[in-house]
């Protein structure tokens, strides 16, 4: 049994990557341990580019505009009247994205084998042997290529031989649940959950205190998802002392450590019905980022390449651009047009783009922190937040669209970016994944049979790849042709007339 490319994984880093390749002709095969899709509740929204580059795709929910506030380390961001605002923002349940993207990965070509588990590969100069268990027992299959999109303890990665380098902050207790508040009032208006004799509590962001953080979110009628952070040198029941991994979690235990956090005692229940619901102790924080995201033929994307704290939600954003950026320089090399060095540009890229956000997520964490040295450092960030340059500054750090693709095209400032702005007609839903030339003369011809060009209102000529990033930019001469037979390969590439 052989495919071209093999997937481990199929969360939706994994099911994003399939997407990509199906639009571009192939059929990989995705291997998934789980015998089903996870019903655990994860992540209720995306942030960042890949916002725009799922409605591209016909993908998410509606058309994603630019978002008037967010916060940095518990600090509020005011984006409200920021003039191109970089970070866009999209309602959606980790678990409808995961439904959408299995889904069209189907309907591209893809084949998701469930409750099947890797268990370890060898690979040669052309290819990957892969050795597996599913419900039939024990059996062999051959790859071309494998990526690893299986989490945080990844088995490929082990299995290749990659190190995952970083640090884990053992002191940090997270937990987390899905509850009812009874006898209180929502106010979504207000950003309030009003508690009777207690007070009153901010919704849709981490409020920090001088002993710890908490977080309220709305999920559904009258069920909010209520989380808590400590530090175990400030708080008891933190660090240390709080229990193993191997105890389960409680609506009681959250109850007391929002006690400490908050100072005010919220009766939290269970809320009616099925489940499965939220319910989640997290003892330490780790940030890795794997030393190399390639071993010879076998490739690492998502969690398999990169942990870190989830404060200002960049996960999705990173890794779903990680599956896009690795999709087309994949599907090249599988038909035998990928340039010389196509490969290695996906590390080059994706890499620094994992180190970015394994950066400011430790700095967004260490501002929420206890300690009067914190507070004063807070207080500090706050009137730096209060200039537009500076909130401009970490929006762009958030959405992931501050740090260029190197690249050695001409210097232009839009070379190695994402595209967020397209021209009207393409920015709507659209079932192709192939590279732009956007044509602003509508007088170029490019002989090469996988860019499309297209004619539009612009102020000069762009080259778009298939991940929504710019190639090039410019004022067509032979720097074009050069970029061309860069990205797309020699035998495509032909003269710009």
């Amino acid at each position: 049994m052989s495919a071209d490319i093999v997937i481990v994984g199929g969360g939706p880093n994994g099911l994003m990557l399939a997407c990509e390749l199906g639009l571009a002709g192939l059929r990989p095969l995705v291997i998934e341990r789980l015998p089903r899709r996870s019903g655990q509740p994860k992540a209720n929204a995306i942030v960042g580019d890949v916002v725009r580059l799922l409605h591209r795709r016909g993908l998410g929910t509606g058309r994603p505009d630019p978002a008037r506030a967010f916060m940095f380390g518990a600090l509020p961001l005011d984006l409200a009247g920021l003039g191109d605002n970089p970070l866009t923002g999209m309602q959606i349940k980790q678990a409808e994205l995961e439904e959408q993207l299995e889904r069209r990965a189907i309907e591209t070509g893809a084949l998701v084998r469930r409750g099947h588990e890797l268990t370890g590969l060898t690979q040669d100069a052309e290819g990957v042997t892969l050795s597996l268990t599913g419900p039939d027992g024990p059996y062999e299959l051959r790859t071309r290529y494998l990526v690893g999109c299986d989490g945080a303890h990844s088995a490929v990665r082990k299995l290749a031989g990659i190190e995952f380098p970083g640090v884990n902050q053992s002191d940090v207790v997270s937990r987390a649940a899905e509850v009812t508040v009874p006898g209180a009032t929502l106010r979504p208006e207000r950003a309030e959950l009003e508690v009777p004799g207690i007070g009153t509590f901010g919704l849709y962001a981490w409020y920090r205190t001088e002993r710890g953080a908490y977080a309220m979110l709305p999920t559904g009628p009258g069920v909010l998802a209520v989380s808590s952070m400590e530090w175990g040198d400030t708080a008891p029941g933190g660090g240390d002392t709080a229990p193993g991994d191997e105890v389960p979690m409680t609506i009681d235990e959250l109850r007391a450590s929002l006690a400490r956090v908050a100072g005010a005692d919220l009766p939290l229940a269970a809320p009616a019905g099925d489940g499965p619901r939220l319910l989640r102790r997290l003892n330490g924080r780790n940030t890795r980022v794997a030393d190399r995201y390639r071993a010879g033929r076998v490739f690492l994307a998502g969690d398999a390449a990169h942990v870190h704290s989830a404060m200002g939600a960049p996960g999705l954003n990173l890794g779903l651009h990680d599956a896009a950026n690795l999709a087309w320089k994949l599907a090249a090399a599988v038909r035998g047009q990928a340039p010389p060095g196509l490969l290695d540009t996906y590390e080059a890229e994706r890499r620094p783009a994992a180190l970015r956000v394994a950066m400011h997520s430790k700095a967004q964490l260490a501002l929420t922190a206890p300690g009067p040295e914190i507070t004063a450092l807070r207080e500090l960030f706050g009137e730096l937040l209060t200039e537009e340059a500076n909130r401009r500054r970490l929006a762009a750090l958030l959405a992931g669209a501050d740090l260029p693709y190197p690249t050695t095209a001409p210097p232009h400032p839009l070379v190695g970016r994402f595209l967020a702005d397209l021209p009207d007609p393409l920015q709507e839903p659209s079932d192709g994944a192939r590279p732009l030339l956007l044509d602003p003369t509508g007088s170029l011809r490019v002989r090469h049979s996988h860019v499309d060009v297209v004619q539009v209102k612009a102020p000069e000529t762009v080259l778009v790849r298939p991940d929504g990033y710019v190639a090039w930019a410019g004022t067509p001469d032979e720097t074009l042709d050069e970029a061309l037979r860069t990205w797309f390969g020699d035998s495509l590439a032909g003269a710009v007339s």
